[in-house]
């Protein structure tokens, strides 16, 4: 028979602890992480119902399950050391709103300031971290999640939103809806999407033909505002949608009259206008849509350099990186980089700093070539399986493979959690491990 509340409680808090997921609990440092978000109780109204520190697990448990909000409000529901972690209980009641978790999401990523909240995770873990004066570094790209980008596609969902918006504001103002070819459009593409084989002349006249329909409906619809401007009063989300379309149009027509593959500040999404292709030179994705992030590692530790939805070379990177890694865990002696990195400034940095890198050697050899070579190897090695191993673990297991977000934001927050959850994990593992050997000793 059990006694008291009190000691109820505690054999229940005794138990999570000792799980994985309790183990990750006392890995991360809440009362930092916290104050750096500026997270706080509402003193006016209701109480919410997670606390601050709730909040904040609510995003590490969504990113260690890779559940979708509706399936981790479920398991909330019914498992006891999910609602330890966040900081709740529920008792016999049920939570039954699953978009909470999207409004704390939301919330969380207008407050994100990714240096601050890193350096109170540095400064927390740097003692399970080993040898963190050699730092590796590598790039990669998160991938949102969206259909792949075509260009006829893509003027496809700017006719059809196009002619939708037309056909309720008629529709509103008790107008005739101008005549358009949609209807006939609308069947060729259905025709022509349906083919396996697409030559490259049917491509053409369905992209003449869209982009001609596209340009008549945004006349179409500007001249029904220009003529109804006072009795129409439309969402703010309606007129960015019309800008990123004509900005599509735009982008289309320069590619399709100058036969170019490439436009500055080219759109993929019209959901997602902020996405750009990213040029990764692989050999079974060529191309990426999503954020490309530069990354740091010490120790297994990733940390996020720098982050941007724009195509970037990170080749000149490499001297904000070592000073992001002394700010982040102190002194820097080595440094292991892909071959990009190898810049002459790059090197003339590292000279200076005294770095040692794995980069291969220009000039005549030296007294200790035998000792260089067998540490850039080593460092090479390092970097190419625990560093781009650590990115595949990420992407498989911490809901990284295909970021559903709907904003920027939401996506570099959707990141931040997905990479620091996996931190966790392993910042667990030595804790637990060094608790076990301090226990034999």
């Amino acid at each position: 028979m059990l006694g008291s509340p009190q000691k109820e409680f505690s054999l229940y808090w005794n138990s999570f602890l000792e799980s994985e997921l309790g183990k990750i609990y006392q890995a991360i440092p809440w009362v930092g992480f916290c104050k750096s978000l500026k997270i706080r109780d509402n003193r006016k109204g209701r109480s919410t119902l997670f606390p601050p520190q709730g909040k904040l697990a609510l995003m590490f448990l969504k990113s260690y399950t890779g559940f979708s909000d509706r399936k981790l409000i479920e398991n909330i529901n019914g498992n006891l050391q999910h609602q330890m972690f966040c900081g709740i209980f529920l008792g016999p009641e049920k939570l039954v709103d699953f978009k909470i978790v999207s409004r704390i999401r939301t919330q969380l990523s207008a407050k994100l300031k990714i240096p601050e909240c890193q350096a109170i995770f540095a400064r927390s873990w740097k003692p399970y971290i080993d040898q963190p004066n050699v730092l590796l570094e590598d790039a990669t790209c998160y991938e949102s999640y969206i259909r792949y980008p075509t260009n006829v596609k893509l003027l496809w969902e700017s006719v059809d939103w196009m002619y939708s918006q037309m056909k309720l504001t008629c529709k509103y103002l008790k107008i005739r809806t101008p005549r358009t070819k949609y209807l006939e459009q609308k069947d060729r593409y259905l025709s022509y999407s349906r083919k396996r084989r697409k030559s490259h002349k049917q491509t053409r006249v369905r992209t003449r033909s869209l982009l001609y329909l596209l340009d008549k409906l945004i006349a179409i619809q500007d001249q029904i505002d220009k003529e109804y401007e006072g009795e129409m009063n439309f969402p703010k989300r309606y007129y960015i949608r019309r800008k990123v379309i004509k900005k599509v149009l735009i982008r289309q027509n320069e590619m399709f009259t100058l036969k170019s593959v490439s436009v500055p500040d080219r759109i993929v999404s019209i959901a997602k206008s902020y996405i750009r292709p990213i040029v990764r030179g692989k050999e079974v994705k060529k191309v990426e849509f999503g954020a490309k992030t530069n990354m740091i590692q010490a120790g297994g530790i990733n940390f996020i350099e720098h982050i941007d939805f724009n195509a970037f070379n990170e080749g000149p990177r490499l001297i904000n990186s070592i000073r992001c890694g002394r700010s982040l865990l102190g002194k820097i002696t080595h440094i292991s980089a892909d071959a990009i990195y190898a810049t002459n400034a790059n090197r003339k940095y590292c000279t200076s700093q005294n770095i040692i890198t794995n980069f291969k050697r220009k000039g005549r050899a030296g007294k200790h070539e035998d000792q260089r070579q067998i540490i850039a190897s080593e460092l090479s090695k390092e970097r190419a399986t625990r560093m781009e191993g650590s990115f595949g673990t990420e992407k498989q297991h911490y809901s990284l493979d295909k970021i559903k977000a709907r904003t920027k934001l939401i996506e570099i927050l959707w990141i931040f959690f997905g990479v620091h959850t996996a931190n966790a994990v392993r910042i667990a593992k030595r804790m637990a491990q060094e608790d076990r050997q301090n226990r034999a000793a």
